[in-house]
């Protein structure tokens, strides 16, 4: 494995150790029984570390592949920190943690890491424009708008306190159905008309981006997973001593802290293509994974839900509805006519660090 990472730039090498060092820290707080801002902070970091260990390894296996199928891939194993943290949330009851943690990887992907990717891809381009198909922008923001009909649906019902707001969960179970079943025959079409077949292949990542083998990449990403699963676990575990100690709202911490450490971080290898001007491969990483988020792993998880006490539905409270509406309208204005410039990129930065200092102080 040691001759097979040499391949590996120095900085990859870095993140690589740093995911190992945090991963072997968080089990030793874990059974000595350290504080619980320790136990939170060093999981945290474990989690960010690897999910840019799952973002790379993906990106490694995605090379064989066009832009979007590598978008979809990435996105689909990218969300497994956070599907864990998630499931973990619910087994325990923490209803607030388990739907923060969801919205809040649509926010810091959709306004962060997006604008983010805007910034550094318009610069690198030599006119400051960041150009791109307009296809799964304007396919997501579609998708996005799937996610915000039913839940603002459901929210305008139990403000109304009508009796369609006594069938939350039997309402959501069957919106859950819909929305996969719009996002599977999306992704079909998607993924038939990849742009790998069209003039823009020249955005596909050329070997020399490959410095691991694909059987190397996928016992790294086999690793990641288990890793993130088992440290997912104490990490939730950790939430409430750390929230005790510090006096963050639990809000705050599902949309700010766990999103970013569940998905954000494996996202920015988006910002690394946007600024290598792979803008297509960037927009595909970035918007697959906003769209799978919203109508792909929030329906899923609402049906396993079922299988524990604590259940997840689509009824949440009047702030993420009108963050999660105001999100898709924003990514669809800056990015629905295939190109973004700087200033635009930084306008989705200011709205997400709006956002966050709003839930800071609920």
């Amino acid at each position: 494995m040691t001759h097979a990472l040499t391949g590996m730039t120095r900085g990859e090498r870095a993140l690589l150790g740093a995911a190992t060092a945090f991963s072997l820290a968080s089990v030793i707080c874990h059974f000595a029984a350290a504080p619980g801002i320790v136990n939170f902070v060093i999981c945290a970091i474990a989690l960010g570390t690897l999910a840019w260990l799952v973002g790379f390894s993906t990106e490694v296996i995605g090379t064989r592949f066009g832009p979007g199928a590598t978008g979809v891939l990435q996105s689909t194993l990218g969300n497994a920190p956070e599907f864990f943290v998630v499931i973990f949330a619910l087994s325990s009851g923490q209803i607030i943690v388990a739907q923060t943690a969801i919205f809040g990887s649509i926010f810091s992907n959709a306004l962060l890491v997006l604008g983010l990717a805007i910034v550094f891809g318009s610069r690198a381009s030599s006119d400051g424009v960041m150009r791109f198909e307009r296809r799964l922008p304007n396919d997501t923001a579609t998708l996005l708008l799937m996610s915000v009909f039913i839940i603002t649906m459901l929210g305008l019902s139990a403000n109304a306190g009508d009796r369609a707001s006594h069938h939350q969960l039997a309402i959501s179970v069957i919106g859950a159905v819909c929305l996969l079943g719009v996002y599977g025959t999306w992704l079909n079409s998607y993924l038939r008309h990849d742009v790998a077949t069209s003039p823009l292949a020249k955005d596909l990542p050329h070997p020399e981006v490959t410095h691991v083998s694909i059987r190397t990449a996928f016992v790294l990403l086999g690793v990641a997973g288990v890793g993130a699963a088992v440290i997912s676990d104490w990490f939730v575990q950790s939430i409430n001593p750390a929230i005790a100690v510090a006096h963050v709202p639990k809000i705050f911490v599902g949309l700010v802290i766990v999103a970013i450490a569940g998905n954000a971080v494996e996202n920015l290898v988006g910002v690394r293509l946007a600024a290598k001007q792979k803008n297509d491969l960037a927009i595909s990483v970035i918007k697959n994974s906003i769209a799978q988020i919203a109508v792909f792993l929030y329906p899923v998880l609402v049906l396993v839900s079922l299988l524990f006490a604590t259940h997840l539905t689509f009824a949440v409270s009047p702030l993420l509805i009108g963050g999660l509406a105001l999100t898709a309208i924003s990514v669809w204005q800056v990015t629905g006519n295939g190109e973004a410039t700087e200033f635009e990129g930084w306008a989705l930065i200011s709205l997400y660090i709006i956002l966050a200092v709003v839930f800071l102080f609920e």
